[in-house]
């Protein structure tokens, strides 16, 4: 006994003298109704034989034309898309200034906050302290003149 395994779909080979039988004949495949196409059906031809065959497609309705707002939206998205990218475009040649700049109006932010915090915390002069006034009153005659002058102290 072998224990080799054994495979019953494959046949002996053929010794000389053997009659040969023919499997039985395999039916053509046939297609579901619901996978037919549309514009195929089944004809019968004049010798009998039934098949499939293209027929007339019907009557198709006419096609809608296109809304006038998908017109004008189609013309419009290259536009827009284009001006979507001219403005990153700008953006990316301004962002050296605009970094400038927000530094720049940081620095104005930061200067205007100590000059209030300086005129917060600086005292205040009493009013009872009264201001001193000076004018003085120059003269001279002549080009080369001596100058004479006043001083008022108020």
């Amino acid at each position: 006994m072998t224990y080799e395994p054994t495979h019953p779909t494959v046949p002996e080979p053929l010794r000389y003298g053997d009659a040969i039988l023919y499997p039985p004949a395999v039916p053509e495949p046939r297609m579901l109704p619901a996978e037919i196409p549309p514009g195929v059906q089944y004809v019968t031809l004049p010798d009998g034989t039934r098949t499939l065959a293209y027929t007339a497609l019907p009557e198709t309705l006419p096609a809608r034309p296109i809304p006038a707002w998908a017109k004008t939206t189609a013309l419009l998205a290259p536009t827009v898309g284009g001006g979507i990218a001219a403005a990153s475009a700008g953006l990316a040649y301004a962002a050296p200034g605009l970094i400038a700049l927000t530094e720049a109006l940081w620095a104005a932010v930061a200067l205007i906050a100590a000059g209030a915090v300086i005129a917060v915390a600086r005292p205040r002069r009493g009013a009872a302290r009264p201001t001193t006034h000076i004018t003085q009153h120059v003269t001279a005659t002549g080009l080369f003149g001596r100058a004479n002058g006043t001083v008022n102290h108020r």
